[in-house]
This record gives C-alpha cells, sequence and structure tokens, in this order.
C-alpha cells in the first residue's frame, strides 16, 4: 500500500513538472504574469493626411469689357458766331453837294434837313454820314458854299457864355464844333466829340463847306 501510495504522488508530480514545462513559451493563459524587464509595446494610431482638395481656377471670361455708356448727355456743339457784315462804302451819289464833291482837297457837305453831314476827298466820301443838329428857329444855320476861315481848338463863345471845343469856323460866329446832339444850337453846327474831332484834324484853311437845305 505505501508502494502504491508513493508511486501514485510520482505520478502526480510529473505531471505537474509536464504541464508547467508546456506553459512556459507561451506564458500564463488569461492573464498570466508579464516577466520583468520586458516593456509593453504601445501602437499609436497616426491619422492619415486628409488631401486638401484644389478649388478650380476661375475661368477667364471670354468677351472682352465694354465700357457702359455715361448717363450725361453729350453737349451740344457751339454754333459758329457769324461774322458781322461789313458796311458798304459810302456813295458819293448820296452826297447832295456838288460844289464840294468837285472841290479839290478836303471838303465838307451839310444837309440841314437830314441833319447829316459828310468829309470828301477830291469827290469821295472819306468820313460819314454822320449825326449833326443845326441852329434852331430864329438862328437858322445859312446855307451856301463857303470856305473855312479859322480853327481854335478850345473856343469859348463869350456871346453865350458856352465852350465850343474844335471849332472850325467857316463864317463869322458859325462853326463845326463839339456840342449836344439833342439841342439845336445859334447857327453851329452840333457834332459829337468823335466826329468834331475828325473835322477839325481834316479840314484846312481855305476848305469848301457847302450847306444844303
Amino acid at each position: 500500500m505505501k508502494r502504491f501510495l508513493v508511486g501514485v504522488t510520482a505520478l502526480a508530480t510529473a505531471l505537474v513538472l509536464t504541464a508547467g514545462s508546456g506553459n512556459s513559451g507561451g506564458g500564463a493563459p488569461g492573464g498570466g504574469a508579464v516577466a520583468q524587464g520586458d516593456p509593453a509595446t504601445t501602437t499609436t494610431s497616426v491619422p492619415s493626411a486628409t488631401p486638401s482638395t484644389s478649388s478650380p481656377a476661375p475661368t477667364p471670361s471670354s468677351s472682352s469689357s465694354t465700357p457702359k455708356p455715361t448717363s450725361s448727355k453729350p453737349k451740344p456743339t457751339p454754333k459758329p458766331t457769324p461774322k458781322p457784315t461789313p458796311k458798304p462804302a459810302p456813295n458819293a451819289a448820296d452826297v447832295p453837294c456838288k460844289a464840294a464833291l468837285a472841290s479839290p482837297g478836303v471838303s465838307a457837305c451839310v444837309d440841314l434837313s437830314a441833319l447829316k453831314t459828310w468829309l470828301l476827298q477830291d469827290g469821295k466820301v472819306v468820313y460819314g454820314p454822320v449825326k449833326q443838329l443845326p441852329g434852331k428857329k430864329g438862328y437858322a444855320t445859312p446855307t451856301g458854299v463857303f470856305h473855312v476861315s479859322a480853327k481854335v481848338k478850345n473856343y469859348h463863345s463869350k456871346q453865350f457864355d458856352a465852350p465850343m471845343p474844335n471849332s472850325v469856323f467857316f463864317l463869322p460866329g458859325i462853326a463845326f464844333h463839339t456840342g449836344s446832339l439833342s439841342v439845336y444850337s445859334h447857327g453851329c453846327i452840333h457834332l459829337s466829340a468823335a466826329a468834331s474831332q475828325k473835322y477839325f484834324t481834316m479840314l484846312q484853311k481855305g476848305g469848301v463847306v457847302q450847306v444844303v437845305a
């Protein structure tokens, strides 16, 4: 009996040893101890890079850029300024003074009824007609053919106490001179300042002055 127990014990021991040597390579199943000094291997999952999706480049417009019409109205074309019509040359046929027209040199013609006067040279009109005012009623300017007797630049009438610039006398007390073109004279021929200056410059002593009604 003792021998039988010893044999059973030896058999059990052999089975135990056989089981221990079979598990030494793979570790204890179901949560066996990990050998000391063996670091655990940790696997870190790296996210895969997502490829970037490039946006498509804008397609250039095939149509050419056309400028937008402006809302402002076009400026009207300025009308050309009409040129002034030249005045016709004075006609000697309009001058009613035959003696003055026939006279050589510079002469003067006075038309009392038309209130006009001209300067003539060798039968041609060189100045005028311009407006004149003769003597008033009771002081009528005499008619006829006369000659320049004197010229006084700044004459002053003692009889009427009045200035008579650019006086050209063709009768005693009767002259062309600067005067009013709205008030009749005491026998003289009133002219504008510009006209009296022209008569004073052009008429010379001895020149013919013809006055017609």
